[in-house]
């Protein structure tokens, strides 16, 4: 066989991207078609800003979706390693391909011999797991320690204020780095860091419903009922980990593996004092106003005034701020790979997948060059998609 061309390269990956295509074609058609129903999400697509960034995070969020869960766009195995196919350019035929299987390298082999394209789709589903969950978390507790320090001020303000300039002194990368280090892993760390993250998400969402149904006490329990009691399930299957430092619960659903979980908690320590910040300020400027003065004078409790008054109108610039975080987050993460930290080695990831190209940038450059891109365009398209809400939302 003969090494295909660039036309035919490029052609043979949008037909991969297939299923990707049809997914946006489709979401955008309903959107667009019931836009004046979805509130500010609607008035996304007034944006072309926010309409050309929603389409690059989602082009990426198919990609994993349909890369990762049934494996239609890849070409080959990500950790296959095929002979006489190291760091051989993009269109160059496979050895020994047999019916059925995809003939090329449709970008080229790595140094391993490994396909970039399929490593690269697949370095999609990494980031797209990690970074908008950790971020919700995140969110979770920069939103429950938040509140409560604006709202009341005080010594609890001082001393969480405090604790979160404390840890905004250390730089980013130093402090992700000092956490996800073999020799701060294995003293259990992150485990237990784990153990108090985790469980902000529990106390947001009981907090919340017993705040909105406290006179109602059959509904409340209800609602407490079904929506604690799988959230309780979930954080015991995650901090629980056999053979770890923490490892007492028999009904342990799932294991997150060891890299993952170091990483998530990571992420979310490093994000939530920002995220903390953010909502005391908004907090402390939104608790002025004349509905929130109104709903004191009703007799309401506070957590249902900062749950149900102020929060609600916090959420504009906080959805923005979400859409950032999740690229700066993502950008954390292609730092973590690249630096051959939390992941494992042989992690389609895009960061450990640049640094194993950038070796060979001066003879090759197909197999850092896609995974940069990919990188590139998934966090241009969170702050594009940033900007077009960041604009529909002042027009509120």
């Amino acid at each position: 066989m003969e090494p295909i061309s660039w036309g035919a390269i490029f052609t043979q990956i949008l037909i991969q991207f297939t299923p990707v295509w049809i997914a946006l074609i489709v979401l955008f058609a309903v959107s667009i078609r019931y836009k004046r129903r979805l509130g500010l999400y609607g008035k996304l697509f007034d944006s072309v800003i926010g309409m050309i960034g929603f389409a690059l995070v989602m082009f990426w969020v198919f990609t994993a979706i349909f890369a990762g869960v049934f494996d239609l766009i890849g070409t080959h195995d990500p950790l296959a390693q095929v002979s006489g196919m190291k760091n051989k350019v993009p269109g160059t035929p496979v050895r020994g391909a047999e019916e059925g299987e995809f003939t090329h390298y449709l970008l080229g082999g790595d140094k391993l011999a490994r396909d970039v394209f399929t490593r690269m789709v697949l370095g999609s589903t990494v980031v797209i797991a990690i970074a908008p969950l950790a971020t919700v978390f995140a969110f979770m507790v920069g939103i429950t320690l938040g509140l409560p320090a604006g709202y009341y001020g005080g010594r609890l303000d001082t001393t969480l204020s405090f604790l979160a300039n404390l840890i905004l002194a250390f730089p980013v990368i130093l402090l992700f780095y000092l956490l996800v280090t073999p020799e701060i892993v294995q003293t259990g760390l992150p485990q237990f860091m784990a153990v108090v993250l985790f469980l902000f998400p529990l106390v947001f969402f009981g907090v919340l419903i017993h705040s909105r149904f406290r006179t109602q006490p059959s509904r409340n329990m209800i609602w407490l009922a079904v929506v604690l009691v799988p959230l309780v399930l979930l954080y015991m299957s995650l901090i629980n980990e056999s053979g770890s430092k923490i490892s007492f619960w028999p009904l342990d659903f799932f294991d997150v593996p060891g890299g993952i979980l170091v990483v998530f908690v990571s992420v979310v320590f490093v994000n939530s004092p920002t995220v903390f910040r953010i909502v005391r300020g908004l907090t402390m400027d939104i608790k002025t106003r004349d509905y929130v003065a109104a709903a004191q004078t009703r007799g309401e409790r506070p957590w249902y005034i900062m749950l149900w008054e102020i929060l609600p109108n916090a959420r504009g610039p906080l959805i923005v701020d979400f859409c950032l975080r999740i690229g700066y987050t993502t950008i954390l993460l292609g730092t973590l790979g690249f630096f051959g930290l939390g992941l494992p080695p042989e992690s389609p990831d895009w960061g450990t997948t640049i640094n194993e190209g950038r070796k060979l940038l001066s003879v090759y450059l197909h197999p850092a060059l896609p995974p940069a891109l990919a990188l590139l365009s998934l966090v241009l398209g969170l702050n594009l998609l940033a900007d077009g809400l960041r604009e529909e939302s002042l027009r509120d």
